[in-house]
């Protein structure tokens, strides 16, 4: 039987590998390996025969934007940062990856350590930054002990410190270890944490690039959006805008999981289309269940209804549905889960992780999710439902931060799309998904009940009664709910909810 070669297979015969390139094929502690794929030419090229005016026009000419969330074009960044005079600038490397479910940042830096640390390098030359941070979550040990790696076999070569390639130019690398707070995903918070202080964010203006890390002008980038700039160097901006649409070039790593067969890294051109990502490369959704949505971009972003399948996934297609990229995380849901149920889920975390600086996100977030509670317990009114979009208006409008700015958004993306499962769990009590639990019974089909017992001898509060080979009865008042009977009966399907 003839094997197929990788990129044939439909996994990822779709997909094209930039900021993905060298992962599992080099070995990423070994710089001679990264020297073997044209590694740090592109610095290289940037410090002998590049001016640092040259090297962002390069950049802004690539249409490259930041793969963190926000979609701000990097090259206008970086120029920022360098029109401002300082005795000091710093680059910021943002790998305080906090999605739930999203993993794009750690394979970087566990596969390609380096493409990081000569982006960084060059984005300091651009830019007048001396030094640079790298901020990785601690929960990352193997990204933390390759990037040490690789700072000190940069370092051994002369590819950090001082008088790099016989320029001038000086340029030393640091990593500060996260604690998991998902609000130093924001820029200041990620600066004010490294400064050595509770991560919490900063008002804006001023903006980092006139007053960032230490109080000088800094540039933050994350780490997908830095994975890119070595080949943007190299090859040219042609080769990166050639790819992808109008106004989101090159590509995008998205982490794909949830109900769908092919689960892991994707990364794809820009413009692609939702239906490719589900049904070509992820082969679409187990047990013969139907789509229903796609939540992109975390706690921060929105779900993508089955009615936008054929939607382009750029920047900004998703932004005119209320939705966003986000730093790639792409949560694929199908028709057995309950909308409402994932706005809360969502909602809950991000009060979790709020920092609790400011009063809209602090309380505001909560109020939310005590009436999204109240909505799921079968005791919610239309009135809540009201309520609910108020306060994510006011929560969205004065919150500090990103964070809290758009902690609202999967309510109210849910609310968009799926209004009807809200209107029905506040006026039939009754949660079409059959999902939150206070609003479900379960009973015995007596026409398919054989009176094996299981279900029975799986019920942890004695509510289920019958003899062998007679019908068997569920007392719903003993009833806590909990499947066991469901799960157990898998074989006749006896046990149903409703």
């Amino acid at each position: 039987m003839a094997v197929k070669p990788l990129a044939e297979t439909d996994f990822y015969k779709k997909q094209i590998r930039l900021a993905l390139r060298n992962c599992g094929v080099i070995d990423p502690e070994s710089i001679e390996e990264y020297f073997a794929v044209d590694g740090y030419q592109a610095l290289a090229k940037a410090l002998t025969q590049m001016t640092p005016e040259e090297v962002t026009q390069v950049v802004k000419d690539s249409g490259l934007r930041g793969r963190g969330g926000g979609g701000f074009p990097t090259g206008l960044k970086w120029s920022f940062t360098a029109q401002n005079d300082a005795d000091q600038k710093y680059v910021v490397c943002n790998a305080d990856e906090g999605d739930p479910g999203a993993f794009m940042d750690r394979s970087v830096l566990e596969g390609d350590p380096h493409a990081v640390v000569e982006a960084m390098a060059i984005c300091g030359y651009s830019t007048g930054a001396t030094e640079g941070y790298i901020y990785v979550r601690a929960e990352y040990p193997i990204a933390v002990k390759r990037l040490e790696i690789a700072i000190a076999d940069a370092k051994k070569h002369g590819l950090l410190g001082k008088n790099i390639f016989g320029s001038g130019f000086d340029f030393d690398l640091h990593i500060r270890l996260g604690a998991g707070a998902f609000v130093c995903g924001e820029e200041t918070a990620l600066m004010t944490s490294i400064e050595g202080n509770r991560g919490e964010p900063r008002p804006r203006p001023p903006y980092p690039a006139v007053k960032g890390l230490f109080g000088k002008p800094t540039t933050e980038c994350n780490v997908e959006t830095f994975a890119n700039v070595p080949q943007i160097i190299l090859k040219g901006a042609e080769f990166f805008a050639a790819m992808g649409t109008e106004k989101s070039k090159g590509s995008k790593v998205f982490a794909l999981g949830g109900n769908i067969n092919n689960t892991g890294l994707v990364e794809i051109p820009m413009g692609t289309k939702l239906r490719e990502v589900i049904y070509e490369i992820g082969g679409g959704i187990p047990d013969g269940r139907k789509f229903k949505a796609v939540q992109t971009g975390g706690p921060s972003g929105g779900c993508i209804p089955a009615e936008h399948l054929d939607i382009e996934i750029d920047y900004d297609n998703l932004s005119a549905i209320g939705c966003m990229i986000g730093s790639g995380g792409m949560i694929v849901i199908d028709d057995s889960k309950c909308m409402v149920d994932i706005a809360r889920f969502f909602l809950d975390f991000t009060v979790d992780e709020s920092c609790g600086k400011c009063s809209p996100c602090r309380i505001g977030t909560k109020r939310m999710l005590e009436i999204l509670d109240k909505i799921i317990e079968g005791n919610g009114t239309l009135g809540d439902v009201q309520k609910l979009e108020e306060l994510a208006a006011h929560i969205k409008d004065s919150s500090l931060c990103g964070l809290g700015q758009t902690a609202p958004n999967p309510v109210l993306a849910t609310l968009r799309f799926f209004r009807d499962e809200y209107i029905a769990h506040v006026t039939e009590k009754k949660c079409p998904a059959g999902v939150c639990k206070a609003m479900l019974n379960y009973y015995i089909d007596p026409e398919k009940c054989i009176g094996c017992t299981l279900c029975a001898r799986a019920c942890p509060t004695n509510a289920i009664s019958g003899k062998v080979k007679e019908v068997h009865t569920i007392d719903i008042d003993k009833c806590i709910k909990c499947g066991a009977c469901e799960t157990a009966c898998k074989k006749h399907n006896a046990v149903y909810k409703a």
